[in-house]
């Protein structure tokens, strides 16, 4: 009897590349990592030469935009991020899948900026999750074909389902670990508040007992005992500053003039210091990951004039720079005795340094100056979006 061979069925190379793209995607948990592997995995999917994945705000305006087959260079000569005309701007607004087989002759398109290279066939689809749309990913050029086809355009739309999910589930994760960052922080505050401040204080109170009895005896050690008190004093006011600084400002939402002022009122009841905020009104608020290291900058600078600066008043200012219509300027004023920013270094202080960090990794600038009558200025140049994406325009 002749034995029947049973055959595998052939794989399918385009679902085969689909499969191994949803793998990956679903793997990672960072966002700023999905999003990446997304334009990434797609882009050779359909044999795009360039791809891109917008993420817009409630008004329709892109605040991030991640690119895959563009090189660094090009992205840095192209200049700022789209504004979302043209074609980004139709599948925004209408927020369904186009396929355009030449974006140059089309009636809608917008036009490049100088160093944007050239693209005509277009493919933009957009990313939901349930009822939301959280995202629109564009593919241009073709290789092969002088157009994307309907073949193409179902096999993003499926990927795209998959990609909503994985965007959906890096940000649960990752709001999830700042409550649990946050949850800690708070635990901690309140153990040094309940715990060892509340024991300086017993031995403060101790002391203070020691120095009036000594003070009644005409012994030499008084005036010793009262320099330990104040340092005590000193150490408490450190310890609540710090405090302020482990509170979480900035969880989810909160936009940058509330942050501010949450900010000063934890530390009104702390210094006699008198700290005045000004927001200008015109400035767009700035992202969620821009306020955040923005607010962080202003605790850190607040709080050293609080703890060194003598300052008798403080300022907080936010506006937009003369010669950057898109982004803003924070600066915080003080009116004490200033510092040395080479001594701080080399006393190992790192606050400075943090600060400088925070602000390059939104792609911002950190200054500090003298001001004229005393004090210093401290000055954040930051956009109103984190510069981890592409530019480009469509």
């Amino acid at each position: 009897m002749a034995t029947q061979r049973v055959h595998a069925p052939e794989s399918d190379p385009v679902q085969d590349a689909l499969d191994a793209a949803v793998r990956g995607i679903a793997t990672l948990t960072s966002v700023d990592d999905v999003l990446q592997l997304i334009v990434d995995r797609v882009r050779p999917l359909v044999g795009a030469r360039y791809a891109a994945l917008a993420i817009v705000d409630d008004h329709g305006r892109i605040t991030r935009f991640i690119y895959s087959g563009i090189d660094d260079a090009t992205r840095r000569a192209i200049g700022p991020l789209p504004e979302g005309h043209g074609m980004f701007a139709l599948i925004i607004r209408e927020n369904r899948s186009y396929r355009v087989p030449d974006i140059n002759v089309d009636p809608r398109r917008y036009g490049f900026p100088p160093n944007h290279p050239p693209m005509s066939s277009f493919l933009g689809v957009p990313i939901t999750y349930g009822e939301e749309t959280i995202g629109r990913l564009y593919l241009t050029n073709k290789v092969g074909s002088p157009e994307f086809s309907a073949d193409d355009q179902r096999l993003v739309e499926i990927f795209a389902l998959h990609a909503g999910i994985a965007m959906t589930n890096a940000r649960l994760l990752e709001r999830s670990r700042l409550l649990a960052v946050a949850q800690e922080r708070d635990r901690i505050s309140k153990d040094l508040h309940d715990g060892i401040i509340q024991n300086l204080y017993a031995v403060g109170l101790s002391l203070e007992g020691v120095a009036d009895l000594l003070e009644a005896e005409g012994h030499a050690a008084g005036p010793s005992v009262d320099h330990a008190i104040d340092a005590i004093h000193l150490a408490i006011a450190d310890i609540r500053n710090f405090i302020v600084g482990l509170r979480p400002r900035v969880v989810d939402g909160i936009d940058l003039a509330s942050g501010l002022t949450s900010i000063i009122d934890d530390l009104r009841p702390h210094t006699p210091i008198a700290i005045a905020l000004d927001v200008d009104g015109s400035v767009d608020d700035p992202d969620p990951e821009v306020t955040s290291h923005l607010l962080a900058i202003a605790g850190e600078a607040l709080s050293n004039v609080v703890r060194h600066s003598r300052a008798t008043t403080a300022h907080i200012t936010v506006r937009r720079p003369s010669d950057d219509l898109a982004g803003l300027m924070l600066t915080i004023d003080d009116d004490g005795i200033g510092f040395d920013a080479d001594a701080v270094a080399r006393h190992g202080h790192q606050g400075l340094s943090n600060m400088r960090e925070r602000a390059a990794a939104i792609g911002g600038i950190l200054s500090w100056e003298p001001r004229d009558g005393g004090g210093i200025s401290v000055i954040v140049r930051a956009p109103s979006t984190a510069s981890n994406g592409v530019d480009g325009h469509g």
